[in-house]
């Protein structure tokens, strides 16, 4: 038996649950997210809490199992509070804008780097070097933060780049002359 799998969602005050067919729909203050689920998991409501088995024991189900309750307690805490990532631009030069749901980044190239931000994610600028992205689905808002990080990794040498908020560069030395 999973030892994640087995843990009954509990949902917090004000979310409500829907399951319906192969498909749970959680409700919340901040907004409604829908997970199906595939046929070898059950899903079912008992008052304030959500239980999660498995039909058969196949490696395919075992892994689901767990997978599938961890994404309803997402969901669950997504839609109640949601969720955010801060990020950080360093470099001399280097800035943000954001004008509706185009992101426009300087970071060093010759161009300008436009990102447009997709549906369900707010992303904020202040100070041009402060971007939080928010958001009630996790899998979206970190997928979101990851891509504009790609856009200009931090480099070890000067540190320059966009980061998380809590990321530690690891620095490098410089090349030294003899």
């Amino acid at each position: 038996m999973s030892r994640i799998g087995k843990l009954p969602v509990v949902l917090p005050a004000g979310v409500t649950a829907q399951v319906a067919g192969d498909a749970v729909t959680l409700k919340g203050p901040k907004g409604e997210l829908t997970q199906k689920f595939p046929d070898y998991i059950n899903v079912v409501q008992e008052g304030d809490k959500l239980l999660v088995s498995r039909t058969d024991d196949s490696k395919q189900s075992r892994a689901g199992h767990g997978t599938i309750r961890a994404l309803l307690a997402n969901m669950a805490v997504g839609v109640k509070d949601g969720y955010s990532r801060e990020l950080e631009i360093q470099g001399v030069g280097f800035k943000a804008s954001i004008a509706g749901k185009q992101l426009t980044l300087n970071v060093g190239y010759s161009h300008p780097v436009e990102y447009t931000v997709p549906e369900g994610i707010t992303v904020t600028v202040t100070d041009g070097t402060q971007l939080k992205v928010s958001g009630v689905d996790k899998q979206l808002v970190g997928q979101v933060s990851a891509r504009i990080r790609s856009f200009r990794p931090p480099e070890p040498y000067k540190g320059k780049g966009v980061r998380y908020k809590d990321e530690r560069v690891r620095r490098k030395a410089g090349k030294t002359v003899a």
